[in-house]
């Protein structure tokens, strides 16, 4: 491919909203609830095992597809967690983040010209990646207040040329869990249509009694599903940016195809680090579940108080909110005005649509102290907010 081609290829991609967003909380002093990371630290014990690596000796590459102990300690926690078995030598590879494990599927599985078909708001890399793949989304809506799963619309944009379904969940930014019977249906889709499906399931353990249900434990969905996570989220270290993908082999093949141009490898201390989370701390994402459900409350609570009702999510670290009855033109004028008028930094989430129908919704996430949120509300309650 020459620098013409991929100039063009890379023409029409924004530049991520969270760049200019976190720019504007650093440069207005503004309350961060735009980007989704916590500002509390993950597990102590994990935070030393990274620190015992460093100090042992492990500073120079890992092998490309991870340290052996982390893949078997991911292959283990699927096993533990979900009852699927993957070999860690052929079927499980770790990656620079989720981030990257969903570049290395999109860019080592997807021709030019194939079609994937995708839930809407989805998160930004998804667009990119396709983008520089040269695939064609279609996307399938997620639409508010409930933004669940409509099953025919999702058969509807299944075309003679979709080959890959890229199925968010937990989903960012809604909170929505997918239920078994839209699991299921998506199940039948992918059978019926012969086709490859990339799940990425970062949140897969902040769910809010809802369970979540990997479609690669449905029927027929094991020898066509790549499962992506990491340890970021769950863990609450998502500086570390330590992912993976598991799968078939032919399928975590195409990952690690890909993934060798990209970075080869990364994170060489935090690798058995993260082998020690899966391993030693297996609950501990359960108690930041738990923490995370009071946030949750604590700021949909206070966004209602502040004149901002949010949909109450049944997971990840994100309420969205419909900023319709205030009057702005959309999503993005209001939250470009907001750390001036409130000093709170939200995300719009219009950028996250092809079909326009978020232009007047926000993000915000609740990942964050007790202590921020309340300012947050405090804030925003104090602020005018209208145009």
């Amino acid at each position: 491919m020459d620098e013409h081609r991929v100039a063009s290829r890379l023409q029409g991609i924004p530049p991520t909203i969270f760049t200019e967003m976190s720019a504007l909380a650093a440069s207005t002093g503004a309350v961060n609830l735009g980007q989704g990371f916590p500002d509390t630290d993950g597990p102590a014990d994990v935070i030393e095992a990274a620190r015992s690596a460093l100090a042992s000796g492990a500073n120079q590459y890992a092998p490309g597809p991870g340290l052996p102990a982390l893949r078997a300690a991911i292959a283990a926690h699927q096993d533990r967690c979900y009852g699927l078995a993957w070999d860690p030598a052929a079927e499980v590879v770790v990656t620079t983040g989720a981030t990257e494990a969903i570049a290395g599927a999109l860019l080592g599985l997807v021709e030019p010209g194939d079609e994937v078909v995708l839930l809407e708001p989805y998160y930004d890399s998804y667009v990119a990646m396709l983008q520089m793949a040269g695939g064609v989304r279609r996307p399938v809506t997620l639409r508010a207040p409930s933004f669940r799963l409509d099953v025919a619309e999702l058969r509807a944009a299944v075309t003679p040329r979709t080959r890959f379904l890229l199925v968010n969940t937990p989903h960012n930014p809604t909170g929505t869990v997918l239920t078994p019977a839209e699991l299921h249906a998506i199940a039948e889709v992918a059978v019926e249509h012969d086709l490859t499906v990339i799940t990425d399931e970062v949140y897969e353990h902040l769910t809010f009694g809802v369970p979540h249900v990997p479609l690669a434990t449905l029927p027929g969905m094991r020898e066509r599903t790549l499962t992506i996570s990491s340890i970021g989220k769950s863990y609450s270290l998502t500086g570390w940016k330590v992912g993976w993908a598991v799968g078939p082999a032919h399928l975590v093949g195409a990952v690690l195809a890909a993934k060798q141009w990209l970075t080869f490898t990364s994170g060489a201390p935090l690798q058995p680090a993260a082998a020690y989370a899966l391993t030693q701390a297996p609950d501990w994402p359960a108690a930041l579940a738990n923490e995370l459900r009071e946030r949750r409350d604590q700021l949909c609570a206070g966004l209602a108080d502040a004149g901002l009702p949010a949909s109450v999510p049944d997971g990840t670290y994100f309420a969205l909110t419909d900023i319709s009855h205030l009057g702005w033109p959309d999503g993005m004028s209001f939250c470009r005005a907001l750390p001036a008028r409130a000093g709170v930094v939200a995300i719009p989430v219009q950028g996250f649509y092809d079909t326009g129908a978020g232009q007047q919704l926000v993000r915000w996430a609740f990942c964050k102290r007790p202590e921020v949120l309340a300012e947050a509300v405090s804030r925003l309650r104090a602020a005018d907010l209208a145009p």
